[in-house]
């Protein structure tokens, strides 16, 4: 594979993606479980409002992974793999309380950008552009997404 990036960086490019690509399928996990689980009084807002973002998750991953395969890599696609690669906490047992979910959405997608923004010196080294290019999407998403959630919590 000749594509101008030398094996070592594809590597490392791909385990950072990987790393991403873990952190946003936890985080698309999450999303959809708190969809379903939603009540309280914000019940109709936020179950529409995690099915925007679970669908929007949806197509990122699938966008991630394939941006490894590109890379000549392999990208994990198992719980056991995500466990192992994701900074993000499951939601497991009972769901919490709708503010409380939105606090670990919050938390969540702040998590994902730091992921993507550690990724950033290997793929600017290397003058990979094209992934470049999808960590700057991913990071405008997470962050808008962020915002509109933080501002839910607001008095």
């Amino acid at each position: 594979m000749d594509i101008g990036i030398n094996e070592q960086d594809r590597q490392e490019i791909a385990h950072g993606l990987s790393r991403l690509l873990a952190d946003s399928y936890t985080l698309y996990l999450k999303t959809h479980n708190f969809h379903w689980n939603v009540t309280g009084p914000m019940f109709n807002t936020l179950h529409l409002m995690f099915e925007t973002q679970y669908n929007e998750l949806a197509l990122a991953v699938d966008a991630v992974a394939e941006r490894i395969r590109a890379l000549g890599h392999y990208a994990p696609g198992s719980y056991a793999d995500y466990a192992k690669l994701t900074a993000i906490p499951e939601a497991a047992g009972t769901p919490p309380k709708a503010e409380d979910m939105i606090r670990q959405l919050v938390d969540g997608h702040e998590t994902v950008c730091r992921t993507a923004r550690s990724v950033f010196a290997v793929v600017e080294r290397a003058s990979d552009e094209p992934s470049a290019d999808l960590l700057t999407q991913r990071l405008q998403v997470h962050e808008k997404t962020a915002w509109m959630l933080r501002s839910l919590l607001e008095k």
